[in-house]
């Protein structure tokens, strides 16, 4: 299993990481750092072509990235045959209604607000773990 985060903000890359171990998640974790770098690797091309980069089990994709935003990156995934099938979870600052109608309409699979406590945040990517990793049957 392999969890793929997309977010621009390292920060916020290293405590999603760290609040994935704290729940017990032991599997690959891999970041990317925009929509270009995330449709690269899920593609295999710029710095991925020719590597070896393993199917994840889950995305966790932020909206405010640079070069390429997370809806760009979402409506891309979600109009490619081969990406379509992968689970994304939108995990943003914004509470904004527009942007939780406007992902739900791209096919995103959730939707959530990035908490402001690690503490939360922690109870939330635990409740993820467990739906997305251990109780949901996913395609291979």
């Amino acid at each position: 299993m392999l969890i793929l985060i997309a977010d621009d903000d390292a920060d916020d890359r290293m405590f999603l990481e760290q609040a994935l171990r704290q729940s017990g998640y032991t599997n690959d974790i891999r970041t990317v750092e925009d929509g270009e770098d995330l449709l690269d690797y899920l593609r295999q091309h710029g710095k991925y072509e020719g590597q070896e980069t393993p199917w994840p089990t889950l995305l966790i994709l932020d909206l405010n990235m640079p070069r390429k935003n997370g809806f760009q990156a979402l409506s891309e995934i979600k109009d490619d045959q081969r990406l379509r099938r992968l689970p994304v979870v939108v995990m943003t600052t914004s509470a904004a209604d527009e942007d939780v109608i406007k992902t739900y309409n791209l096919g995103v699979n959730s939707f959530i607000t990035k908490p402001f406590n690690f503490n939360r945040l922690v109870e939330i990517i635990s409740a993820l773990k467990v739906y997305w990793l251990e109780t949901v049957k996913l395609p291979k």
